[in-house]
């Protein structure tokens, strides 16, 4: 009988040993859900439902009366024949991306800003990230800075030629981009350039050009009678292109071409990218009327003094 009681007593103090901490963290929980002021949240829920939802309309309205604007003064300066439409284009899309860009950067920083996200720590922590970044990019950043003024100054166009003089590459432009420029060379190479590796520009396709058309004669043969010659090609070649030919041919004369040669000299100006053209034909024209003449063509070759 002893025993049981024993056993009874002892059962009955280690029942309430584990029911005691069990019931205290249950009334402590119970406590702090009563404490909570369930209306102060369901206001700032609502607060900031409003907030986040007034955000959204507000930057939808930027985002669209800045699409607005921004076509609307490409369609005015794309009426405009003065500018090219490639450059037109390439500046369209570039602020379109900046405006899009700096909004979307304002939107994310009042959505955080209004969660309540310490922002500024964020700011601080991505400009060390940002530094990093900035100094592995310095290139590409280089690309675009370089690649907007070549753009904006209508440095070149599509479709112009053009030499790079510190690449020693020349050839036709193809394309204009913030971060390249492609050329295409007159073998059919197509190099793409990055914009921060162009340091001098040489368009020749902005005026007209200049045709010098040197023609090898021997001057034993009668200098007079092989000048005019050359001048009645001259004309008549010079006649059937006078829509490409700005300035008239004229026989600037005799000049030494090097190691004992020398040449009858024709200079005129064209039209751009019609000088290889014209300058061959005055040129052949010119061989065949002194050959079909008797004069000689000399073939020695040419070093320079």
């Amino acid at each position: 009988m002893k025993l049981f009681i024993l056993a009874a007593s002892t059962t009955d103090s280690s029942g309430s040993s584990i029911t005691e901490p069990a019931a205290a963290q249950l009334n402590a929980i119970q406590k702090w859900w009563q404490s909570i002021n369930w209306e102060e949240i369901i206001g700032i829920l609502i607060q900031k439902a409003l907030m986040l939802f007034f955000l959204l309309i507000l930057f939808g309205i930027l985002l669209k009366v800045s699409n607005i604007v921004i076509d609307r003064v490409y369609r005015s300066y794309e009426k405009k024949a003065t500018f090219n439409a490639s450059r037109i284009n390439t500046i369209h899309t570039l602020i379109r991306n900046i405006v899009h860009y700096s909004l979307g950067f304002f939107f994310v920083y009042a959505l955080l800003s209004t969660i309540g996200v310490p922002v500024g720590s964020l700011l601080a922590g991505a400009g060390i990230v940002g530094v990093a970044l900035g100094l592995g990019a310095q290139g590409f950043m280089n690309d675009l800075i370089t690649g907007f003024f070549i753009i904006t100054e209508q440095q070149i166009n599509v479709g112009d030629y053009v030499r790079l003089t510190n690449l020693t590459l020349e050839g036709t432009v193809t394309n204009v981009g913030i971060r390249t420029v492609q050329l295409k060379s007159v073998d059919g190479t197509v190099h793409y350039i990055p914009n921060r590796n162009i340091t001098t520009i040489s368009n020749t396709s902005r005026a007209n050009m200049q045709v010098v058309v040197d023609v090898r004669i021997l001057p034993a043969e009668g200098l007079d009678d092989i000048r005019r010659i050359i001048e009645e090609v001259n004309q008549t070649i010079a006649a059937q292109h006078e829509a490409e030919i700005q300035t008239a041919p004229a026989v600037f004369g005799l000049v030494d071409l090097g190691n004992n040669n020398f040449a009858i000299r024709s200079t005129m100006y064209v039209s751009n990218g019609t000088q290889w053209k014209l300058k061959e034909e005055f040129l052949a024209a010119s061989i065949d009327a002194l050959t079909e003449k008797g004069y000689t063509i000399p073939n020695a070759p040419i070093v320079g003094i």
